[in-house]
């Protein structure tokens, strides 16, 4: 995953609390689309893609964190 290490942190910072977060009012996708999957309500698949496409910079970002904790960066 070489080329994770060439994108500079605070990009992925930025870019997982945007996308993360949005839309901000009234509740952030990811916490409602979370909170669906733990219920068990998450089951359409509009639903489904807007989870993964909320999550996919934050998870890419744990990553990131943790090949550079691993690595001592």
């Amino acid at each position: 995953m070489a080329f994770l290490d060439k994108i500079p942190l605070m990009y992925l910072v930025v870019g997982a609390l945007v996308l993360g977060l949005a839309p901000f009012f009234p509740e952030p996708h990811l916490v409602e689309k979370t909170r669906m999957l733990i219920n068990g309500t998450l089951v359409k698949p509009l639903d489904m893609f807007d989870l993964l496409w909320h999550a996919w910079l934050p998870i890419v970002l744990v990553i990131k964190l943790i090949r550079m904790a691993l690595s001592g960066n």
